[in-house]
């Protein structure tokens, strides 16, 4: 079972869907142990990153998540999700997030079109099982205004220019982030699912 965590920022529909698609068995949750025992958790996002962080804290999963990305459980964060995985925003005056990933999230330069919204490129920099037998370079959709700026570029995945080149995947161990939408990004977009998927069930057979 994939749990998808529901705090009221998420595209829980779409994210749902498209892991159905793909063969999996999905439950939106917003329960402690559901989450904790779950075969992988996504935590997809929509809007912005401080409101995102107190509504985590409202519902009171952040110890939940820390415990199972601890235990290797597969997690994958979507948008405001994967952005949310790392140290703190410049978005709201500034907020702390997540922490498992050391590194900023920065606003886009301000002579960009804000938000970056629609079809953008990415270039897969380093193996990995997330991104597997996929296109490189591939195509996804995007719409956001902020972009994680990681410590250690050992974490990056794939990358996209928008102005500047920037991580659009990222990875270590169990836990992955991915700034683009792949429930609306075609075939493409739901093999990374799959893949996701994928490292799952191999982690389930450990």
């Amino acid at each position: 079972m994939i749990s998808v965590i529901d705090y009221g920022m998420g595209n829980l529909w779409s994210v749902s869907k498209g892991l159905e698609k793909v063969g999996a068995s999905v439950k939106i949750t917003s329960d402690k142990d559901d989450i904790l025992s779950s075969g992988g958790v996504i935590l997809p996002g929509v809007g912005a990153f401080h409101r995102a962080m107190e509504n985590l804290n409202k519902i009171n999963i952040i110890p939940a998540i820390l415990e199972l990305i601890k235990r290797g459980v597969p997690f994958l964060g979507i948008c405001v999700g994967h952005q949310l995985l790392f140290s703190s925003s410049e978005e709201g005056g500034g907020c702390e997030g997540l922490g498992v990933f050391k590194g900023k999230v920065r606003k886009f330069n301000k002579n960009l079109r804000i938000p970056q919204m629609g079809w953008n490129e990415v270039k897969v920099i380093s193996e990995n099982p997330l991104m597997k037998d996929v296109s490189n370079p591939l195509y996804m959709y995007f719409a956001h205004s902020y972009y994680v700026e990681p410590e250690d570029r050992d974490c990056i995945l794939a990358e996209t220019e928008y102005g500047i080149n920037y991580a659009s995947v990222v990875g270590i161990n169990n836990v992955y982030g991915l700034q683009f939408h792949p429930e609306k990004s075609s075939e493409q977009g739901l093999k990374i699912l799959e893949n996701f998927c994928t490292i799952c069930s191999e982690v389930r057979k450990d």
